[in-house]
């Protein structure tokens, strides 16, 4: 419903910008792309450490694949965080360049 209506402002013009978080990005979208940072971190830090466990217990390897789950974690939450804020970083860049 919130990006509805975010693309619906964007159209109309009544996107503003807001400091040096990007060109054309609302307070709102802003926000919600700073909080699917932080979901993002955890999620892929849980997930990778929960698949551990459970490859653990099946295959009866501990603490190996717990280990080897939270590095994948960190990895994929490194290389997603990279990518979300990359727009952010080159809006600002580019608004320093004008």
């Amino acid at each position: 419903m919130l990006m509805v209506y975010l693309t619906c402002a964007n159209r109309f013009g009544m996107v503003h910008t807001v400091g040096n978080i990007g060109i054309g990005m609302s307070r709102w979208e802003a926000a919600l792309r700073l909080v699917g940072v932080g979901f993002f971190i955890g999620g892929s830090i849980v997930l990778g450490v929960l698949a551990g466990l459970w490859l653990d217990s099946k295959l009866n390897t501990e603490p190996y694949l717990v280990i080897a789950g939270l590095v994948i974690g960190l990895a994929v939450a490194f290389f997603g965080v990279y990518r979300m804020l990359l727009p952010l970083a080159r809006n600002r860049q580019n608004k320093e360049n004008d």
